[in-house]
């Protein structure tokens, strides 16, 4: 194995590692900021969903140095027997949580 072969196998280990980390921040992003989970509910057309799957790549750099709405998919609460999740875009929010009674 020669130097370039060498070199360019460690930058491409720390190019996915940098991937990797990258996607974990902005799933960390979309939880702090978003309140966004897998298997939160959210809101999408009057129906509630449960979070399948959170696209962090759909994420896009807003103005303010923020990051837009990530796009979901989710399967419907009310069907439990649905599956398949549906495509649910960045058109969606997040359910209020149900207040607790005071004790």
């Amino acid at each position: 194995m020669d130097y370039g072969d060498s070199v360019q196998k460690v930058l491409l280990r720390k190019i996915r590692k940098a991937e990797q980390d990258l996607m974990q921040l902005k799933l960390d992003y979309c939880r702090f900021v978003f309140g966004l989970t897998h298997r939160s509910r959210v809101l999408a057309g009057g129906v509630t969903y449960v979070v399948r799957s959170v696209d962090v790549e759909s994420m896009a750099n807003t103005d303010d140095g923020g990051f837009t709405r990530p796009e979901i998919t989710g399967t419907r609460e009310d069907d439990q027997d649905q599956f398949e999740p549906v495509a649910l875009g960045t058109d969606w929010e997040l359910e209020a949580a149900p207040r607790q009674a005071a004790k």
